[in-house]
């Protein structure tokens, strides 16, 4: 479809830049000058999204009517033989919702307001505290709350490992862009020509989450709203197990608890345990959550606009999980860019199944090429009311920080040296 007036889409511009982390995003303009963001970053094969993007959808945007978002959205996935996956819905999530920008911005509104308005004054933020061993852990929680977040995930370094996913460590430093090291708290995407090999171990793993929590709440009272990540690694009955263990720990949710294929196992974990489970930020469409859905499951959405197919793929989501009961808790660390944020934000204050909005902080260049509008305040995200996405893109400053190959790390188990999952 095409259209002959101003709102026709006359350059698609795919920008790859590295302020901190890659991150991949598509501009696209209309006739009339009206620029739109999209965020296409998949972390650790951002140049399969690229080459997607460059050399197999762009092509296609040109002269398309930038009004036509739900045609655009169908002629991109079901145009193509070969659908889904994270790399296909990458790149259909930054046309979505670079569109939505310029429509946004055309009817002179922020987008939450074409969303239908208005639900919350923000969204409800956590943050992701972490410690090699406790008092670090206490530490790094005390900061959180003092920045004003109103709920924490829980993350610990395991007795007998080294370097464990989602737990900041000066002796496990990210490199940074001028070769400089720096604490990270989530995602330790290394810049190496290979991912860096990590240990696990389960058992001592199991062992250890549940006293980890037993303290946190005797220090922090029971109030404070706590999440846990066990990032895929757990069998159904593994799973089971700790949901059933930190039942006293009145956690806001346990997240990932075992490997996403196979979503049928998770009934398994449902039978064992009261503790409200997220899952999803590895889905990409619609159809990886029928069964947990309609046999309620999971309590939490977690997958994010921008692996998700965009806005309006993410918000069908959100309408099906609320049939069910079920919440968003949308994927938010920072290899989301800024833009993949905002979109989130505006789904967020928007729709009437809101949960909970993972929130970590982008480095001061990632926000310098980004130029975010949105607010924190009193532990909530919001987006402006500047119209469209209210996020912007320096070309200039980009310019200063080039695509360097990064990965996150690989898991082998301590026992026999076993791949297992990270």
């Amino acid at each position: 479809m095409t259209d002959d007036n101003g709102t026709r889409i006359v350059s698609a511009e795919v920008l790859v830049s590295s302020p901190g982390r890659n991150f991949v995003t598509l501009r696209l303009r209309t006739a009339d000058g009206v620029t739109g963001l999209g965020d296409a970053t998949v972390n650790g094969r951002e140049l399969s999204v690229v080459s997607y993007l460059r050399d197999h959808v762009t092509p296609l945007l040109i002269g398309r009517d930038a009004h036509a978002i739900e045609d655009t959205w169908q002629y991109l996935y079901r145009g193509a033989y070969w659908r889904r996956g994270p790399i296909t819905m990458a790149a259909i999530a930054a046309v979505d919702t670079a569109l939505w920008d310029i429509k946004a911005k055309m009817a002179g509104m922020p987008l939450y307001q074409l969303l239908g308005g208005r639900s919350r004054r923000g969204c409800l933020t956590y943050g992701h505290a972490s410690g090699a061993e406790l008092p670090e852990l206490f530490d790094s929680i005390r900061a959180h709350l003092d920045q004003g977040y109103r709920a924490i995930r829980i993350q610990t370094g395991v007795p007998g490992l080294g370097s464990v996913y989602g737990v900041a460590s000066s002796a496990n430093a990210a490199v940074g862009d001028a070769g400089a090291t720096s604490r990270y708290d989530h995602e330790p995407a290394r810049r190496a020509a290979v991912p860096v090999e990590e240990e696990w171990d389960t058992r001592a793993y199991l062992r250890h989450a549940p006293r980890v929590f037993e303290d946190v709440r005797s220090e922090f009272g029971p109030e404070l709203p706590l999440l846990h990540d066990a990032h895929h690694r757990l069998t159904p009955i593994q799973a089971a197990k700790l949901g059933k263990e930190l039942e006293p720990y009145d956690l806001f949710w346990l997240e990932d608890v075992t490997p996403a294929e196979n979503t049928a196992v998770l009934r398994r974990v449902r039978e064992h345990t009261t503790t409200p489970l997220a899952i999803g930020e590895v889905f990409n469409t619609i159809w990886d959550y029928r069964e947990l859905f309609e046999e309620q499951l999971i309590d939490y959405v977690r997958s994010p606009v921008t692996h998700a197919g965009g806005i309006t793929a993410l918000r069908r989501i959100f309408d099906y999980a609320s049939v069910y009961q079920i919440k968003s808790g949308v994927h938010g660390p920072t290899d989301i860019s800024p833009v993949g944020l905002a979109a989130a934000l505006h789904l967020g204050v928007a729709i009437p199944n809101f949960g909970i909005q993972e929130y970590m902080k982008h480095t001061e260049a990632t926000d310098q090429v980004f130029r975010p509008t949105y607010s924190f305040t009193d532990g909530l995200l919001a987006p402006s009311d500047e119209p469209g996405l209210g996020v912007d893109h320096d070309d200039a400053e980009a310019d200063r920080h080039p695509y360097s190959r990064a990965y996150l790390p690989v898991n082998r188990l301590k026992l026999d040296g076993s791949m297992h999952d990270w």
